[in-house]
């Protein structure tokens, strides 16, 4: 069973709260602290996000932090180191999310080795198109790892095609465009997970894109193995800038109480 398979298991119900942050935003040794106390405040499995230039799945909440990750030179060898640390007094199941570019210029392979050893459980790559994925699955599942696929509300022939293939977990993206807050969301997430299990039964489906409150999470919960909160917090880091541990973290607690109680 991977990491990521076992974060699932592992939380109260089965269902898990799974918070992103932009490693190196406001610093790396902010994010480090913030690793740790998310993990204690329940976080069942984090998202770090490697900065990009180009992060084109992203609202601008997560752009601005991108480019202020970047301003302070964050490296994917700097955002390594920062886990290797943070493993030192913390097991809590990380992914990487990032873009193509970042992992090919490092080396496909060499990425992979490099999370395996960390005790990571793999990579999301939002630019990556189904299609093309083979690219990566094949050198990160060598390494033990998963390459999580990301479903949009489309359509059910391409969602069974992903589900199909997809490991780790699916990530169900509730809404088209780029990652936000949303006051609403309409999307018939019941209909794209019940689709998934169809063809993968033990799968975990998670949601993601526009949660924030959590009524919200409590409901993408109920229908779903989990849910996704990125910007939301993302912008409590940029108001709060180096003070935004405690805040974040109490935020990322009531967020876990409510998906840990469906």
């Amino acid at each position: 069973m991977s990491c990521i398979a076992d974060a699932f298991a592992a939380s109260p119900n089965g269902k898990a709260f799974i918070p992103f942050i932009t490693a190196g935003d406001p610093t790396l040794e902010v994010t480090e602290q913030l690793v740790v106390g998310m993990a204690q405040a329940g976080a069942d499995l984090i998202e770090l996000g490697i900065p990009f230039s180009d992060p084109t799945a992203e609202g601008p909440v997560i752009q601005e932090a991108n480019l202020r990750a970047l301003r302070n030179r964050a490296t994917t060898d700097d955002v390594f180191a920062m886990v290797e640390r943070v493993r030192v007094i913390c097991n809590v199941p990380l992914v990487i999310m990032t873009y193509a570019n970042v992992v090919f210029s490092y080396g496909i392979e060499r990425f992979a080795a490099r999370q395996a050893e960390l005790g990571m459980g793999g990579v999301i790559l939002p630019d990556v198109p189904h299609e093309e994925k083979e690219e990566f699955s094949e050198p990160f599942a060598a390494a033990g790892l998963d390459v999580v696929s990301l479903i949009a509300p489309t359509s059910h022939e391409r969602i069974r095609a992903i589900a199909r293939d997809a490991s780790g977990f699916v990530y169900c993206v509730s809404s088209l465009g780029v990652t936000g807050v949303r006051s609403e969301i309409n999307t018939d997430i019941t209909s794209m997970v019940r689709l998934v299990k169809e063809e993968r039964p033990d799968l975990p489906c998670a949601v993601g894109f526009g949660i924030s409150t959590p009524i919200q999470a409590a409901r993408m919960a109920a229908v779903s193995d989990g849910a996704i909160v990125g910007s939301a917090i993302v912008r409590m880091i940029g108001e709060h800038g180096s003070s935004c541990v405690e805040p974040v973290c109490a935020y990322v607690r009531d967020m876990a109480t409510a998906v840990h109680s469906v």
